[in-house]
């Protein structure tokens, strides 16, 4: 019930930034924010009780080790990473574009019939505090990456379109570095988090599973990133298209190995 709440929130948010994107009165903003922000309290909210029920049947784990528990948390990481740069950067743009990706991922985990909804005991391999940490730092990166991302899409469309209803491709582009630069730390907490796990669990901190191979091509893309802005001083259209293809690298990270290609990380 609580995450039917949530979702239908962050759907009804997305209208009214919409509307306030058409109409420009601060006013509207201040409701779509209001209802994101409580949409993000009832959401919190849901994964505690999630949480305090999977003790109640005796298992007593994060709500982080499923598909579906992981799409809850990533609409979650989503909105908060909104949340994050919107009051960081003071700008009011980002929500008819962000958070229609928050409602469409909970959404899906909401109604999909091929996801298992219910609260299972964990197997042996994710009975770890290792498990939460590691989560939880890949999934707030995947967030920073997907606001880069939705950045870099609208640098190039302002690019083209220069209107005046986004900000100036400069601001745009120092944005999409931005959640690269929040995002990159991360990752590499969640690899090494990923890499203590491993060991605990299968006995080696490293075996090549493709969940762990395209974690590292997607750390390895956004390095390169960082490392043509900072040192080649790569700026724009380039940037914008490398930080669209690193998410796509994120994409099949989450995504694609999970239904393409089996692995040790397959029962995430």
């Amino acid at each position: 019930m609580a995450l039917s709440i949530v979702t239908f929130g962050y759907g009804l948010s997305f209208f009214v930034f919409v509307l306030f994107f058409l109409v420009r009165k601060k006013a509207i903003n201040a409701i779509a924010d209001g209802i994101v922000i409580t949409s993000f309290i009832i959401h919190l909210a849901a994964m505690i009780i999630r949480w305090y029920d999977s003790y109640q049947l005796g298992w007593g784990h994060a709500p982080l080790s499923n598909f579906y528990e992981s799409l809850i948390f990533f609409s979650f990481a989503i909105t908060l990473a909104y949340l994050f740069f919107r009051y960081a950067s003071r700008l009011t743009f980002l929500g008819p574009f962000i958070m229609p990706l928050a409602f469409l991922t909970l959404a899906y985990a909401s109604l999909s019939p091929d996801i298992d909804r219910g609260i299972r005991p964990l197997v042996p391999a994710l009975q770890s505090n290792w498990l939460t940490a590691h989560v939880i730092t890949c999934f707030l990166s995947y967030a920073a990456f997907t606001f880069s991302f939705v950045v870099a899409v609208l640098h190039l469309i302002q690019n083209r379109m220069k209107t005046r209803r986004l900000p100036s491709p400069e601001i745009l582009d120092e944005l999409v570095h931005r959640g690269i630069v929040v995002g990159m730390p991360l990752l590499t907490m969640g690899i090494i988090t990923g890499s203590v796990w491993a060991h605990y669990a299968w006995g080696s901190y490293w075996s090549w599973d493709p969940k762990e191979t395209w974690s590292l091509i997607t750390w390895i893309i956004y390095a390169a990133f960082l490392h043509v802005r900072l040192i080649r001083g790569w700026r724009g259209r380039l940037t914008s298209l490398f930080s669209i293809f690193g998410f796509l690298s994120v994409l099949f990270t989450f995504f694609g190995v999970n239904f393409i290609i089996s692995g040790l990380h397959s029962y995430l």
